[in-house]
C-alpha cells in the first residue's frame, strides 16, 4: 500500500507483520488445527502434565496390585507352572485337610449329625463346582467320553464314604486311621491293575517308609489295652460281641479298597476329561441325593446352631478346594507317587498336638516322623514323572 513511501511507512509495515501472526491467531483458529501435525508440543505440554497427577490419586493400588499378582503367581505355579505341580498339589489338599482336622479339633461340630454333615458338605461341593464350571465357560453336562468314568467314580466314591463312616462308629478311632490310610497302598495296586501303571522300587519303598512310620506312631494306642477292651461308640451307636468288631474291620477294609479304586477312577475322569473339577462335581450330583436319602432313613433332621452351621459351611468350602487339588495331583502324577504325599497330613497333626495339646513325645513318634519326612523328602526329591499317560 504504502511500500512505495519513505522509511517510516516501512516500519508500519513491519509492525503490521509482526502483529499479523497475533492477529491470525486469535481470528482463525482453524489454522491452529491445521498446523497441529506441524507443531506437536502445544499438544504435549497439557498433555503430560495430567498423567503425573493420576497415580498420587491411587496410592492403595500400587500396594495391593503386586501382592495380589504375586499370590497369583504362587497358585498358577502349584497349579500347573512346575514340574512337581502334581506333589504340590497333593500336599496342598493335605495341608487343608489338616487345617479341617484342627478346626474340628478346637470346634467339635457335636450337635448335627454324621449324615447331615455330608449332606451339607456335598451341597457345597456341588454349588461351587457349579460355580467354578460357571466362571470358567465350561460345559455343565459332564463330557460324553468320561462320563461313565465319573459316574462309577462317584458311585465308589460315595459308597467307600458310608463304610468309612460305619468303621468311625464301631471301631476306635486308631483303627480307623490306620485302614483309612492304608488307602494309598489300595490305589498304588490298582492303578497297576486297573491304570496299567508301573511300580517302580522307589514307590514301593516310599509307601512302606510311610506306612511304617504311621504304625510306629500309632502303636502305643493300637498296643494299649484300654483301646482293645474300650466301647465302641460314636453317635450313640454301641456295638458288644466280637462279630460286630470283626465286621467293622472288614467294613473299614472294603471302604479302603473302594477308596483306592476311586482314586484310580479320579484320575482316569481327570486325564478324560481333561479339568478335574468334573471328578467333584459328578461326585456331588449323586452324593447330594442319596445323602439325603440317608439322613431320612438313618437319622433325625437336626436343626444346628448358627456357629454350628457357619462351621459346616466353612469345612465345605475347604473340602472343595481340597477335593480340587487332590484331583489335579492324581491328574498330574502317578497315583503310587503322589498319594505317598498325603502322609504329611500326620507328620502336620503330630506336630500339632506335640505342640499345642500338650502331648507328650516319644521315640516312637519321632522315629515315625522322621520316617514319613524321609519318605516324603525323598518323593519330592526323585522328582516328577515324565510320562504323561
Amino acid at each position: 500500500m504504502a511500500a512505495a513511501s519513505g522509511d517510516g511507512e516501512v516500519e508500519i509495515h513491519v509492525v503490521e507483520v509482526a502483529e499479523s501472526p497475533s492477529s491470525s491467531d486469535e481470528s482463525s483458529p482453524l489454522l491452529a488445527v491445521d498446523d497441529a501435525d506441524n507443531k506437536p508440543p502445544r499438544m504435549t505440554i497439557f498433555s503430560v502434565s495430567y498423567p503425573r497427577r493420576e497415580p498420587l490419586k491411587e496410592p492403595s493400588s500400587s500396594v495391593t496390585d503386586p501382592e495380589i499378582a504375586f499370590l497369583n503367581q504362587i497358585v498358577s505355579w502349584i497349579w500347573s507352572g512346575s514340574r512337581h505341580s502334581g506333589l504340590l498339589c497333593m500336599a496342598s489338599s493335605s495341608v487343608i485337610y489338616y487345617i479341617m482336622d484342627v478346626l474340628l479339633g478346637i470346634f467339635p461340630v457335636g450337635s448335627a449329625p454324621i449324615y447331615q454333615t455330608v449332606f451339607t458338605r456335598c451341597t457345597i461341593l456341588l454349588i461351587m463346582s457349579f460355580m467354578w464350571l460357571k466362571r470358567t465357560g465350561l460345559p455343565l453336562l459332564l463330557p460324553t467320553h468320561a462320563r461313565n468314568v465319573l459316574v462309577l467314580r462317584s458311585l465308589t466314591g460315595f459308597v467307600s464314604l458310608l463304610s468309612f463312616i460305619y468303621s468311625v462308629q464301631n471301631l476306635p478311632v486308631s483303627y480307623a486311621v490306620l485302614l483309612n490310610f492304608a488307602t494309598p497302598i489300595m490305589a498304588s495296586i490298582g492303578a497297576m491293575i486297573i491304570l496299567q501303571e508301573k511300580l517302580p522300587r522307589s514307590h514301593i519303598g516310599g509307601l512302606t517308609c510311610s506306612f511304617i512310620g504311621l504304625l510306629l506312631i500309632l502303636q502305643p494306642i493300637l498296643l494299649s489295652e484300654g483301646s482293645l477292651t474300650e466301647t465302641f461308640q460314636m453317635d450313640n451307636v454301641v456295638t458288644d460281641g466280637r462279630k460286630d468288631v470283626i465286621l467293622a474291620i472288614f467294613v473299614g477294609i472294603f471302604s479302603t479298597i473302594l477308596g483306592g479304586v476311586s482314586y484310580c477312577l479320579i484320575r482316569a475322569g481327570a486325564v478324560a476329561a481333561d479339568q478335574p473339577v468334573y471328578t467333584v462335581f459328578s461326585f456331588a450330583i449323586l452324593a447330594c441325593p442319596l445323602s439325603a436319602i440317608c439322613i431320612l432313613i438313618f437319622q433325625e433332621f437336626v436343626l444346628p446352631n448358627l456357629f454350628t452351621f457357619l462351621l459346616m459351611m466353612v469345612l465345605g468350602v475347604l473340602a472343595f478346594y481340597a477335593e480340587i487339588l487332590l484331583a489335579r495331583g492324581l491328574q498330574l502324577g502317578r497315583i503310587a507317587k503322589v498319594t505317598n504325599i498325603q502322609y504329611i497330613k500326620v507328620l502336620l497333626w503330630q506336630l500339632w498336638s506335640m505342640t499345642y495339646l500338650g502331648a507328650g513325645p516319644s521315640s516312637n513318634k519321632i522315629i515315625g516322623c522322621l520316617l514319613i519326612l524321609a519318605s516324603v523328602c525323598g518323593t519330592a526329591y526323585f522328582g516328577p514323572d515324565k510320562e504323561n499317560e
